[in-house]
């Protein structure tokens, strides 16, 4: 081989470095690369720039203490914190308390991050902690997520920074509760503001909703409710502050058009991606897909309280009616894996060892002729505006109509359809619930237990002392493995009684230009934004 003459040796360099800039500037896109986006961090990606995401659904609140649905927890955790959070294994990790210790086996010490401030210039300090638990411990109030913290009795100020949490009873998962994006601290003043509203026959959490005060490295800046929430910096941030100048989330129900805005750069990130979607962007080569496994089950739910689901034969009917696999393969396209159960792999308490539900449709004609309507019935099944559940809702139709039962399908706006649902007025509804303390209790507590009828979560109405006791049980069992063993005879009990049809655990699919790294998206679809930076 010739060898490159001494005098071209700086062109030859120059020439290599150049491609090698190229090939890290991530303007190609590998259609096998989707299952880690923010790999591809571009070298000349800097902070500054306008972010902006097309999202399915708005917000439903913008106050933690009263909204726990994803569409608004995508944009709280970017405006508050909890005093501890999750880390991508479920390990609870600093937040705003910098360090925790168990002093009794009832009580809890927090040490505080000292120097934090809310975005309106109030300190967070223990009195701040106290003001925020004590309020979502308000019964008045109707917080969503008041399971979550209902055992603490007493919230005590050690000191300015220091805070003990006592609870009734030995509570295992106090922790991963106390990371829940509902356990992020609003800042006293709003909250003052919030209750003095209501005293003036305003609803509660409207204050807090209509002027968001956290201490999250976003500020809040507007909303336009049905158009678009806009978020800006925290330059006063009390950690690493965020690299992007202002965040947008941006209201596009219409899965096509978020990725044509996607393709054409109106839109940096898309929530979610459509299955049918995937390879077009894979091969856009301006965008790649990020692949994110879930904690979310997808179910088919029946109100317990009205005729005939208030008979478990015709639930479980309609349960063996369902086939999962073509719901996975067919609307999906392979993106989920199917139910066994409430609570997804990987989350505390999973059991493999649960006799299933199947698609059977000879066992569901059995069981509608056991119940005494193997002549059917009239129905309807409700969604909201997402199309896999509202092509769900097709197929469970479909198959319905075999068994002689007329079911009509009802699209509802998301936050109607959570109103209405929470109220009891459906017959059968297909929903979701993630879990992000990485626990069983947050799933089946609140999905099944008596006590969380409506808004709370259990949107089956369903009650069953022999599983309320149970649940209350795992709560106040202090031994991980007797935990586990707990919720999988409730699990068992829950997938005989069939108060709903467990379908599948989908995967998060998120459409990501190539000028964007740093997304990060958990097993409940949560995503966080400070590490994010778009190529200048």
């Amino acid at each position: 081989m010739k060898k490159t003459p001494k005098q071209f040796w700086p062109v030859f360099l120059l020439l290599m470095l150049a491609l090698l800039l190229a090939a890290c500037s991530g303007g190609g896109n590998d259609a096998s690369s989707g299952d880690d986006t923010s790999a591809s961090t571009s070298e000349e990606a800097s902070d500054g720039g306008d972010l902006i995401l097309a999202v399915l659904s708005d917000a439903s609140s913008l106050d933690p203490h009263g909204a726990k649905d994803v569409p608004s927890s995508v944009v709280l955790k970017n405006i508050y914190e909890p005093l501890v959070r999750t880390d991508e294994n479920n390990e609870i990790v600093p937040g705003l308390a910098e360090s925790w210790e168990p002093v009794d086996e009832l009580t809890w010490s927090f040490k505080l991050r000292e120097g934090v401030t809310f975005h309106d210039g109030e300190p967070f300090n223990a009195e701040a902690v106290k003001a925020n638990l004590e309020r979502l411990l308000d019964e008045d109030l109707g917080v969503p997520s008041y399971n979550l913290f209902e055992m603490i009795t007493n919230i005590e100020v050690i000191d300015e920074y220091e805070v003990q949490i006592t609870t009734d009873y030995p509570f295992s998962p106090l922790l991963s509760h106390l990371s829940h994006n509902s356990g992020g601290m609003i800042s006293p003043a709003a909250i003052e503001a919030d209750y003095e509203a209501i005293e003036n026959g305003e609803d509660p959490f409207s204050v807090v909703s209509a002027n968001p005060v956290g201490t999250g490295f976003f500020k809040y800046e507007s909303w336009d409710p049905g158009s678009e929430i806009k978020l800006v910096k925290n330059e006063e941030y009390w950690g690493e502050p965020a690299h992007v100048d202002t965040v947008t989330f941006r209201v596009v129900p219409d899965s096509q058009v978020r990725a044509a805005d996607l393709e054409t750069g109106n839109v940096h990130i898309i929530d979610p991606v459509q299955p049918n979607e995937v390879s077009r962007i894979e091969n856009s080569g301006v965008a790649s897909v990020l692949r994110t496994s879930s904690s979310s089950l997808s179910y088919l739910g029946f109100n317990a309280e009205k005729e005939p689901f208030d008979d478990p034969l015709v639930r479980r009917a309609i349960s063996y009616a369902i086939d999962r696999e073509a719901i996975i393969s067919g609307i999906y396209e392979e993106y989920a894996i199917p139910a066994t159960g409430p609570v997804a792999p990987g989350i505390f308490g999973y059991s493999e060892d649960i006799d299933t539900i199947e698609y059977d449709m000879d066992k569901a004609r059995a069981l509608l002729e056991e119940a005494g309507m193997s002549d059917g019935f009239t129905t309807s099944i409700w969604t909201n505006d997402n199309p896999q559940r509202q092509a769900i809702a097709v197929l469970v139709q479909e198959a319905l109509a075999e068994l002689n039962i007329e079911a009509s399908i009802e699209v509802m706006e998301f936050g109607a359809y959570l109103d209405q649902t929470a109220a009891g007025e459906h017959d059968m509804f297909v929903l979701g619930h993630s879990n992000p303390t990485g626990d069983a209790d947050y799933q089946m507590y609140t999905l099944f237990h008596s006590s969380q009828k409506g808004n709370p979560g259990n949107r089956s109405f369903y009650e069953n002392p022999e599983v309320d006791s149970l649940l209350d049980e795992a709560r106040r069992e202090t031994d991980p493995e007797q935990r586990k063993e707990i919720y999988a005879e409730a699990a068992q009990l829950l997938t005989d009684d069939a108060p709903m049809a467990f379908l599948l655990h989908q995967e998060y699919l998120n459409g990501i230009a190539n000028n964007v790294s740093g997304f990060d998206i958990d097993a409940a679809g949560i995503y966080d934004l400070k590490n994010v930076k778009i190529e200048q």
